[in-house]
């Protein structure tokens, strides 16, 4: 276990020397000029950080999801809730209600994300099963998917619709320092509340049945951590835009890895999803084009197949 923590520390150091080096710049760990500690310190860093902490926030919010829900293949996307503050800063700008820089903006996000909670609660029942909360967030991401490309759609000019577009596409790039305090104290208060439900998280290796047995407020436990995936994704979708699979992958890689206790595999699976997108994002910025890939769409293209193969390997296809 010492051997394999080593070797995974190994791979973060690599990969944040691999990161901070991607792109046409000039740079140096040591910055030797202004022009140097400006490039490191302003754009670089930042990026790298930023990347990490949403990496991590989606991690945290699969690996949730998968125990809640009791299904390998669940995914943050599932329950609507990206969508939902997606579609709340989309029609946000298309209002011209806030500037697309104004502090406002993830605000807004955010409460487009827990309105898609309380949707999903309340659509779900008084005693929520995974199986329907999968059924209603499926249902909740299409109206949302739908009505965000009906705002596209009306789109005022070319440009606005472009820029959108680009932004549900996720990426980190362009962003700096307000994006990670945005999204760091909201990271910190959600691993907080996980730590409070620990006790509930470890029970989870049993069925719902037995759970029961152990004398928990379910229902209040069940909205706790919805709630906690519901903070993180929303965070994640206005600081990067919607960035899937992540939260799919990093679960299992973790199980790879023999950590498969409920707590050891949330916990391990922020730091591998963390790990995971500074990972994707220096392989954006290493593939020379003519413009820069999109974070989502390069993830998409590498979770997409691994979704495949877990259907397959659980023989759903």
């Amino acid at each position: 276990m010492i051997i394999r923590s080593f070797a995974i520390l190994a791979c973060a150091l690599l990969l944040i020397l691999w990161h901070l080096g991607s792109g046409g710049d000039n740079w140096s760990l040591m910055p030797s000029n202004e022009l140097e500690t400006f490039i490191l310190f302003e754009i670089r860093l930042p990026r790298l950080l930023l990347a990490f902490c949403n990496g991590v926030a989606l991690g945290l919010a699969g690996s949730v999801l998968q125990l809640l829900l009791r299904n390998p293949l669940a995914e943050p996307g599932i329950t609507g809730i990206a969508g939902g503050a997606a579609l709340a800063t989309v029609v946000t700008l298309y209002w011209g209600a806030v500037g697309p820089v104004s502090w406002w903006l993830p605000a807004i996000g955010l409460v487009g994300g827990m309105l898609t909670l309380g949707l999903l609660w309340l659509l779900s029942g008084r005693q929520p099963q995974g199986i329907r909360i999968i059924l209603v967030g499926v249902a909740i991401s299409a109206i949302s998917g739908a009505l965000i490309a009906v705002v596209l759609n009306l789109a005022p000019n070319p440009f606005a619709f472009q820029e959108w577009a680009l932004w549900l596409m996720g990426s980190v790039a362009n962003r700096g320092w307000a994006y990670v305090w945005l999204i760091a104290p909201l990271l910190i208060i959600s691993i907080l509340i996980l730590i409070t439900q620990r006790q509930y998280i470890q029970v989870q290796i049993f069925d719902e049945p037995t759970v029961r047995t152990f004398g928990f407020n379910e229902s209040w436990s069940k909205f706790l951590l919805l709630f906690v995936t519901a903070l993180l994704v929303s965070v994640s979708v206005v600081t990067a835009g919607i960035i899937g699979f992540i939260g799919l992958v990093a679960p299992h890689l973790v199980r790879l890895l023999g950590m498969r206790r409920p707590n050891q595999l949330i916990y391990g699976s922020g730091l591998i999803g963390g790990v995971l997108l500074i990972a994707v994002d220096a392989l954006v910025q290493t593939i020379n084009t003519r413009v820069e890939l999109q974070l989502g769409v390069v993830i998409a293209l590498i979770g997409a197949p691994w979704l495949l193969l877990l259907l397959h390997r659980s023989g759903r296809v």
